[in-house]
């Protein structure tokens, strides 16, 4: 018997790197398979936005009073089809919602990118060199952990106005707190390990500690939770823009593209909100949905 137990093989799942395992439970489920597909072309529709588009929504002079509100499918003057109708501007839609899908996904990647450095580094500090260090910091984390982020966003654009770059600082001040919050405690958790002893005991400096030996042991899970937060990033942003004071009227984003049609649903022109509204949504849970098997997959305890 256990001759038998001895000589059963091990499942070669057990050896398996990491990033195989992730790609492999992507590829194994149906709906993250999807998701991540969809995401893939949504990416690579923004970034050839240029090249792609039928019209650039912001060049006025390629604009027509004339073919404005019209429906999808509708052909202009010139003999060019709207396949998604156009706005009250006389903009293509399709062309709109592409380089508004480009501006979201430009402020969401930004702002997470800036939230994320600030947490880790904050985070990091904390973790290392705690007492004052670590109280002033988590102090700072509670307090702004303490408000809903659509208040604070909404008081700090009030206060500098609006503006892609305003809006991405807005949303970096509002993110930054959950990233420091868990680097701290990734990194504390790193600490108490034996290998972090011994480069002590080297005397090995604080610094060298920090960015070769903490840093990346602790990291993973917050960047784990940072790509389930570009889609938080997105809605932040699609709701300030619908709001009134995100991205400026120059630089649309999808949410932008959802408030300027929302005033015409009432009036049977649908296509103006409600084709932005898809895309929003699309990407949205795209992003959730990829995220959340990432999140799934790097869990140890799962």
């Amino acid at each position: 018997m256990s001759a038998k137990a001895k000589a059963s093989p091990i499942p070669a799942y057990a050896d398996t790197p990491l990033r195989e395992k992730v790609l492999r439970r992507i590829r194994n489920r149906p709906t993250t398979r999807g998701a991540a597909i969809l995401l893939g072309i949504m990416v690579l529709l923004a970034l050839l936005a240029p090249v792609i588009a039928p019209q650039n929504p912001h060049d006025l002079a390629s604009l027509s009073v004339m073919d404005n509100r019209l429906p999808p499918g509708a052909a202009s003057m010139s003999g060019m089809t709207y396949w998604l109708g156009t706005d009250s501007q006389g903009r293509d839609m399709l062309s709109a919602i592409l380089y508004g899908l480009r501006t979201s996904l430009m402020v969401g990647l930004t702002a997470t990118l800036g939230a994320l450095f600030i947490g880790i580094s904050a985070g990091l500090l904390a973790a290392q060199f705690g007492g004052v260090v670590d109280a002033v910091i988590m102090r700072i984390v509670d307090f702004m952990l303490g408000f809903p982020s659509i208040l604070i966003a909404l008081v700090l654009l009030a206060s500098i106005g609006r503006g892609v770059d305003k809006v991405i600082l807005a949303i970096i001040l509002v993110q930054w707190a959950q990233y420091a919050r868990l680097m701290r405690a990734s990194a504390l958790v790193e600490r108490r390990k034996e290998y972090i002893e011994a480069a002590l005991n080297f005397g090995l400096p604080t610094r060298h500690i920090m960015i070769a030996h903490l840093l990346p042991n602790s990291v993973g899970s917050v960047l784990v939770v940072a790509s389930i937060s570009i889609a938080g990033a997105i809605t932040l942003e699609a709701t300030l823009s619908f709001l009134g004071v995100g991205v400026p009227v120059t630089q649309p984003s999808l949410g932008l593209l959802i408030a300027n049609g929302f005033e015409f649903l009432l009036s049977g022109e649908y296509w103006i909100a409600v084709f932005p509204g898809i895309a929003l949504v699309l990407l949205i849970v795209s992003l959730n949905l990829v995220g959340d098997r990432l999140r799934r997959s790097f869990n140890v305890r799962s």
